[in-house]
């Protein structure tokens, strides 16, 4: 998704010199001039070594605030610190005591927006009202969330219209040439028998299971296991539910997200039908008559090395070849056909990442290279950096 910065760098602090009236002694105003230099200094030194600003979840910490250093000095640097996953409601409590405002904090330009980005993923993820598919048209992003359009009637008809025609899944970016071959198709595709409108129809069908978690397993074995259920869902037309997600027990997934593939992404289906899914798997009826089946009821080799769905041919015929065997590339084997379901699959899986998700690639984007970033702020701003200290 597109990236959203925070407000620009207008005024960063202000600094007032000690007023004293010209009825004091002279030398009661000698006294006071330097102690008012000794407690700057010690202010300074303080701010310098703890001092955070934090705005939208997102922490800044000042490494130096001094404007007679040379330009490049590592000591006129800022760096943003890792606490980038708390949102910070009202203006932070240093930020208040300093006088400043949110918007006089350097915009961090290698860090997303994750509150923004997680309320747009979920409206792409949705549909609206009876239509087909969610709003996927060129009505999307800050655009889609307030549109201009809603007061004029036509315009209203040809974005229904382009709606209801299903316009290509918003999370493939660049040409089909850059992508496996039909990604674009096979996505939307996917989606489409992942929501089905009516989740409590008789004739929707489920497999409910969770990730594999024997000791050993990483998460590409995970990844891998659960392609191998949804090619299975596919070809059985069934909706896949993913339940136990054991990289997810831990006390960062919160609530209902905890032990489920939906803290890290959205989930593989809509929430009717897991709600639904869940009731099915504990009636005995319904395991019975196939209307729900779980993984016990599939072998391994079905599971690991099962026949890839073939509702859209065979487009991994037309793979660039990237197999090399004693220095020859292999244009067809025995594996491109898993390859290729694979990737989809994953891509699918990992289609819209959530706001937890954004916060740990926010993190590890700032640990390598924040300093950098930084740096290339703070010259970029010039001689606006230096004014704020005057």
């Amino acid at each position: 998704m597109e990236p959203f910065g925070q407000k620009s760098l207008e005024k960063v602090v202000s600094q007032r010199a000690l007023q004293m009236g010209s009825s004091f002694p002279c030398q009661i105003c000698v006294v006071g001039f330097l102690c008012g230099v000794c407690l700057t200094s010690l202010f300074l030194a303080a701010l310098t070594s703890i001092g955070t600003f934090e705005f939208s979840g997102i922490s800044f910490s000042a490494i130096s605030l001094g404007n007679s250093l040379p330009r490049n000095s590592s000591h006129e640097t800022i760096t943003w610190s890792a606490s980038l996953s708390e949102t910070v409601d009202g203006e932070s409590e240093l930020l208040q005591r300093l006088g400043l405002s949110r918007s006089s904090v350097p915009n961090a330009p290698h860090l997303e927006n994750c509150k923004l980005n997680a309320k747009i993923n979920h409206r792409l993820d949705k549909r609206e009202g009876n239509e087909t598919f969610p709003p996927w048209t060129t009505w999307k992003g800050l655009l889609d969330v307030h549109p201009a359009s809603t007061a004029n009637e036509q315009l209203r008809h040809f974005r229904h219209q382009a709606i209801s025609e299903g316009a290509y899944p918003p999370w493939i970016t660049g040409s089909d040439e850059d992508n496996y071959p039909l990604t674009r198709k096979v996505q939307r595709d996917i989606w489409i028998h992942q929501h089905p409108l009516n989740c409590r129809d008789p004739n929707v069908r489920f497999l409910a299971a969770d990730w594999e978690r024997l000791p050993g397993f990483g998460i590409g074995a995970q990844l891998a296991g659960m392609c191998g259920l949804l090619a299975i869902a596919i070809k059985e037309k069934r909706v896949l539910v993913t339940n136990y997600y054991n990289r997810a027990d831990h006390d960062g997934c919160k609530g209902s997200a905890r032990s489920s593939w939906s803290c890290y992404f959205l989930p593989e289906t809509s929430q009717e039908c897991r709600d639904r899914a869940f009731e099915l798997i504990s009636n005995e009826e319904a395991l019975g008559n196939g209307t729900i089946t779980t993984k016990d009821n599939y072998n391994s080799k079905e599971i690991w090395a099962g026949r890839t769905p073939r509702i859209w041919g065979d487009p991994w015929s037309y793979l660039q070849p990237t197999t090399e065997i004693n220095g020859s590339l292999l244009t067809f084997h025995r594996k491109m056909d898993r390859r290729w379901w694979r990737a989809q699959a994953i891509r699918y899986l990992m289609r819209f990442q959530t706001e937890y998700t954004c916060g740990l690639m926010n993190v590890a984007r700032n640990a390598a290279f924040g300093r950098e970033v930084a740096k290339m702020v703070l010259e970029s701003l010039g001689d606006e950096w230096r004014k704020v200290f005057k």
